[in-house]
This record gives C-alpha cells, structure tokens and sequence, in this order.
C-alpha cells in the first residue's frame, strides 16, 4: 500500500483500532490516522477510534477526547483500520468490528504480524506504527495536531531515540514532524520522561525486588496483585518498567510480569541483542519485535518465569557456541 486514499473510495463510515492496554504508538498512529481522515474526506460520514482507556498524558492529544472506550454497540463499518496491533485478537472489544467490517485494513511493524487485514502494510524494520503512517498519507497535508501525535508515537516506540529501530529515515521522518513547529520537548516530558509519584513508587520496587538470573545475564521482577493493590496503580502505570530493567549492567535480557488474574501473568521482554524474544512470546501465544516482546501466561509465578528462562537460556547457548565456533583458535 502507498497511500490510504486510494482505499477509501466507496467508504462512508471507518472504524480505527489499536491493541489493547494502548502505549504511546499505538494512541499516536491512531488518533495522527483519526485527524487526517475527518480532515481530509469529507465524503466519510463517521470515523471512530476505538481504544481501551488511554493515559491522561495523551489527552493533550486532538481527538483523543473522541475516543470510544466502549464496544458495546453493534455496528458494520465499510472499513475498519488495524493500528499498531500484531494479532487480531489484541484488538479486544474492537475485534468484532474488524471482523463484520466490508473492507480492513492493517499498519503495522510487528515482526510477529502475519497479515489478518485483506489489505495489509506491515514494516517490520520500521520504528513504530506512526512512522508507517507518516508514509502513507499525504505530507503536504500534515497539521500540526497530526504531527504531534505521530511524532510522540515514534518517541515512544523508540526511547526517546535510543533503541536500534531507530533508522536514519525515522530521524528524517521526526525532523519533518519538528518543522511543523511542535513542542517537541513537552511532548517528551509529560508523556514519556515525568511519572507520578505513584509511578515512581511502583518503579522502585520492582527495581528492588528484581532477581538476577542466567549468571547475571538475565534479570526478573514481578509485582502481585496485592501490590497493585497496595499502592492502587494501574497497569498503565506499570510502563516502562522494563525497559529501566534492560539497561542493568551485564544483562542480556529483562523480563518483567505482572499479576493480571488468579495464576495468570502479563509478561513483558526486552532484549539487548543475544536474544530474539519475539520468538520466546511467540513460543507462548504472544510475539512483537526480536528485542522487545510479551505474551500472556497461566501459571505460578515460578513456573513462569522458569519456563521464559529456559527458552532464553537455549538462545543464549546457542549465541555463545557460535562464538565458538566463528573463533575456533581462542578460548573464552
């Protein structure tokens, strides 16, 4: 697909969805997808985003006040448009609606997507979904509004431009977004760089409960239910956790789980290059990208995380022997 417009001839009425429990690419291609459809084709009669609550640091955001957090209601769009969302079932609530949809549409960079859509953009080597979305509508047409939820999408999905899906095009795709006179440095600090106190609470004992595994090359941590409780924070609040977890000196992989119901866990991974955790979520139901992936798992909390190391530790093996083998005259 080069551009969306072709695709909505005979369309009046779209549908957009992202994955459950909505990160900031998954609210910013969606609502940068909202903007430039109700602002460019006027022959749409309705246009939708439906998302399961998002962060009240988002709502800056133009649409955002828009959104549908509610599925409730039966309806039968002429296309509905997947965002940011690798399998269909992480469409939640909204799954129904891409399911009777005339027309679908999927954007996306999940290595993981096997293309649900009838038509499907998936850019695995892409940043974040919003960089694929720069791509496929018209630049001339941009807004400042659009740009700035594009250019939050690709931050976030990046770490602030840190993490290797950072290309040269995606440095050339934000510089773009930064001409249309965005608060680029606000956008980062009230969504991606400030927490609340609570926040921080929550951060600091995962931090201080984590354990170190695999010889000091992978590190774990968990918080319960209780805790949750305890400290009344939701799983929104949990962002970011592991990725504070990946940057531990000598780990190769961080992994961390919340409680989500009676012996079951939220699992989130990252990678620092050694391991392909898309292919460990994969293993069990869940997939996303080779250093940063996560799935769902019944279970004991041990059983979990003993399953997860296990996989990773094979990868690990299996890493180091061919070392080995590429330096066959030194020793380790």
């Amino acid at each position: 697909m080069n551009k969306i417009g072709p695709e909505l001839e005979g369309v009046s009425t779209v549908a957009i969805g992202g994955h459950v429990r909505p990160d900031g690419d998954c609210v910013g291609s969606c609502l940068g997808m909202y903007q430039y459809l109700t602002e460019n084709f006027p022959q749409l009669t309705e246009v939708t985003v439906y998302l399961e609550e998002i962060s009240e640091n988002y709502h800056f955001l133009k649409g955002a006040d828009k959104v549908c957090n509610s599925c409730e209601e039966e309806k039968v769009y002429d296309l509905f448009i997947a965002l940011d969302s690798g399998d269909i079932k992480r469409l939640g609530g909204a799954q129904k609606y891409f399911e009777t949809a005339r027309k679908t549409i999927c954007i996306d960079h999940h290595v993981s997507n096997i293309g649900y859509a009838q038509v499907n953009h998936i850019v695995p080597e892409a940043s974040s979904t919003s960089e694929l979305i720069y791509d496929v509508i018209d630049q001339d047409k941009i807004t400042k509004e659009i740009a700035e939820a594009l250019y939050m999408g690709i931050a976030h999905d990046t770490g602030v431009f840190q993490y290797s899906c950072t290309s040269p095009k995606t440095m050339r795709t934000v510089a773009a977004l930064m001409e249309k006179e965005i608060p680029f440095s606000r956008i980062l600090d009230e969504t991606f760089n400030y927490k609340t106190y609570i926040q921080k609470q929550i951060l600091g004992r995962a931090l201080l409960e984590s354990m170190m595994l695999i010889e000091g090359k992978c590190i774990v941590s968990v918080i319960r239910q209780k805790e949750l409780d305890f400290y009344n924070v939701k799983p929104s609040d949990l962002s970011g956790i592991v990725s504070q977890l990946r940057t531990t000196t000598g780990v190769e992989v961080a992994i961390f789980l919340y409680e989500s119901n009676v012996q079951e866990y939220k699992v989130s991974m990252r990678s620092n290059g050694k391991v392909d955790v898309n292919k460990v979520a994969s293993y069990f139901g869940g997939g996303g990208h080779v250093l940063a992936a996560g799935c769902t798992m019944q279970g004991s909390m041990h059983d979990v995380v003993n399953n997860l190391t296990m996989h990773i530790a094979r990868q690990l093996d299996a890493f180091d022997s061919k070392e080995d083998e590429a330096q066959p005259g030194e020793q380790k």
